[in-house]
């Protein structure tokens, strides 16, 4: 049983309409006429050449064992985006089994057999629809209706009911379906949703009378339900209303009287825990780890388990005994990111996802010991290729926390090249805004880093996971511009360093992230050198308004509510395009026009505001892309571009 959480939202609108109105700026394309590029200077050949060994690093993540548990699924990218893949052996050949235009995103074997339901969306507009792949004759089916938006698949234990998330009921609200895969046109409801919140399956009971299902609000209020498969009646068993609290469904149990659950009902972190459906006793398993528990897997048979937990934002990974509830660390993995966590169909196996900063993500298998919380042999069954690149020679972050403008300290990691002459700095800010740095292979920095002798800090600024419920809400509301302030604190944290130069700075992010660079552009312009804003919100009121209707409601409980006078008004005040005669730096803003998180009116606003206040600003996008892009020949440019941009405002004393 294989148990993954993806929280997701979005947005759509017009293409750009500037290209034949101001003849101010220079256009081009690429890509067939897929990227749309305005005062983005032609790329040098000596810029593709210097980039092109950084471009070809691939990975390889574990998606799922086969029926027989002797191979693994596996995604790679061979052509322009990734596809799925089985490997027969460690270190064998990965044989390819789609051949898709576009990338294969969430993947679910069904039990008993090697078929896999799979997402897949188109032009990046995140309105996925589920397919059934057999692998042996390589023909697919869509099980969905090819309009709504689904995910968050979960077969049943017998394999003859797969639930899912779904719009399709009126193309807005998150409720939860359930088909046949023979009878797909068949499909029925099981739980509406009514509040504009989040709904989706965790787990079958054995019987298949019952869901555990998730009801996600905000990232400081998700609540777990049992939900009666045959009627409407569902139970809360986790949060609520009196008890406003962050919990993840898991599973049921073996004895299908209890669940396990991720809580931070008795603690600031996200603890592992069990709770007796019947009783309502909730007993913490993880009391004695001060961090968040990220990833959970349960062995087919209910007696084993093993899960992660977010350790100052690298991962440790653990096996329990299910009876007992004891549990034991696994000991001299590489430090770096697990996921894809799942135990074989003969709970002999787990295999994981393993990115470290010098390998990207590649599939791992550790042998299990009849005991559950024995182990034997981590054996690597993946290598992915790393463009020729020596990853030895990377540079490692660094973690510091540096004092913020309340006394506070921010945890950051830094990644400095080797070089003997203070470097100049690439402030680089995630997205979210609930979401977490972690130092993952990160080729990109490292070009930056060896090309161009750019440091790269990556501060996780208060609203960040992974650092308690009091952190994480730290930003909510009217605080909204407490985390812009951590950013001009981590600028003078950069000033006392002395490998670092404090006159070069950029900040660079993308989605929420790029709202902070453009915050950052208004409020420290005079401390500022460039700025690179990725699929961004430039104006919250706007964005709100112009969001999807399955996400408003999500967004506004962290964002604030516009439609609220004095709301409404903070918003329009601290929103960047309001305030573009503040900003004084370069800007390049990248964008996908199939966006359905932030829209590509957000991009928009903020070019043309900046054009007609005569700041210099490069745009590029997508016309075929959604939130980032994920089509190789996209990316490529974009990093081409990008490089340039940095090389002629950071780099130049």
């Amino acid at each position: 049983m294989k148990i993954a959480w993806l929280f997701v939202a979005g947005l759509t609108v017009s293409h750009i309409g500037m290209a034949q109105e101001d003849p101010a700026y220079t256009e081009r394309t690429a890509n067939n006429g897929q990227l749309v590029m305005q005062d983005v200077p032609e790329i040098p050949a000596q810029v593709e050449a210097a980039l092109n060994q950084y471009q070809n690093v691939r990975s390889a993540p574990f998606r799922s064992f086969t029926n027989d548990g002797t191979s693994v699924y596996i995604s790679t990218r061979f052509g322009d985006v990734s596809q799925l893949h089985r490997v027969d052996s460690p270190g064998g050949a990965r044989q390819q089994l789609t051949f898709f235009p576009e990338p294969v995103g969430s993947v679910a074997r069904q039990p008993g057999s090697n078929n896999l339901a799979f997402t897949m969306d188109s032009g990046g507009n995140e309105y996925a629809q589920i397919f059934l792949l057999d692998p042996t004759t390589g023909k697919h089916r869509m099980l969905t209706d090819g309009e709504s938006r689904n995910g968050a698949m979960v077969w049943s234990q017998d394999g003859n009911w797969l639930a899912f998330q779904s719009t399709r009921r009126n193309g807005a609200s998150n409720d939860i379906w359930m088909l046949n895969p023979d009878k797909p046109d068949e499909a029925t409801m099981v739980l509406a949703s009514e509040d504009g919140s989040w709904w989706g399956p965790s787990d079958f009971s054995k019987d298949n009378r019952q869901l555990l299902v998730q009801q996600y609000i905000s990232a400081s209020d998700s609540r777990v339900y049992i939900q009666q498969t045959d009627s409407e009646e569902k139970t809360l068993i986790a949060g609520g209303q009196d008890n406003l609290s962050v919990n993840f469904a898991l599973g049921f149990d073996k004895s299908g009287n209890g669940v396990f659950l991720v809580t931070n009902q008795k603690s600031e972190f996200r603890q592992l825990a069990h709770l007796d459906t019947k009783s309502g006793e909730l007993s913490v398993i993880t009391a004695d780890i001060p961090w968040n528990v990220s990833d959970f897997t349960l062995s087919d048979n209910g007696e084993r388990a093993a899960f992660t937990v977010n350790q100052d934002g690298r991962d440790s990974l653990y096996l329990m005994d299910t009876k007992t509830l004891e549990y034991t660390a696994v000991q001299d993995l590489p430090m770096g990111l697990i996921g894809g966590l799942e135990i074989g169909p003969q709970n002999s196996k787990l295999a994981l996802t393993l990115n470290t900063s010098k390998t990207p993500s590649d599939t791992f298998v550790l042998n299990l010991k009849p005991k559950a919380t024995q182990y034997g042999e981590l054996t690597r069954w993946t290598f992915s290729e790393v463009g020729g690149l020596d990853t030895e020679s990377f540079v490692e972050p660094d973690l510091i926390r540096y004092e913020s403008f309340d006394g506070r300290q921010i945890p950051a990691f830094v990644y400095k090249p080797k070089s003997a002459q203070p470097s100049p700095v690439v402030v680089y800010i995630h997205g979210g805004p609930e979401g977490q740095f972690r130092p993952s292979f990160a080729s990109t920095f490292q070009l930056w880093a060896k090309e161009l002798g750019i440091a790269v800090i990556a501060p996780n600024v208060r609203g960040s996971s992974g650092y308690g419920k009091e952190y994480i809400n730290l930003d909510n509301g009217f605080q909204r511009e407490d985390s812009v302030k951590d950013i001009g604190a981590l600028l003078d944290w950069i000033a006392t360093q002395p490998d670092l130069d404090a006159s070069r700075v950029a900040v660079y992010g993308g989605s929420y992230g790029g709202y902070m660079v453009l915050a950052s552009a208004v409020h420290y312009s005079d401390r500022l050198k460039a700025a690179v804003d990725i699929v961004g919100i430039s104006n919250f009121v706007t964005f709100l308004q112009n969001t999807k209707d399955y996400r408003r409601d999500l967004r506004r409980v962290e964002y604030g509510d516009e439609r609220d006078e004095d709301m409404r008004a903070f918003l329009e005040r601290i929103s960047p395009s309001n305030n573009v005669e503040k900003i004084k730096v370069p800007m390049f803003v990248i964008q996908g026009e199939n966006d359905p998180r932030v829209p590509v009116t957000e991009a928009v606003q903020i070019v043309e505001a900046l054009r007609a206040a005569d700041k210099e600003v490069w745009y590029m996008n997508a016309l075929n892309e959604g939130h980032g892009y994920r089509k190789k020949e996209n990316r490529d440019i974009q990093r081409q571009a990008v490089y340039m941009f940095l090389e002629e405002h950071l780099t130049q004393r």
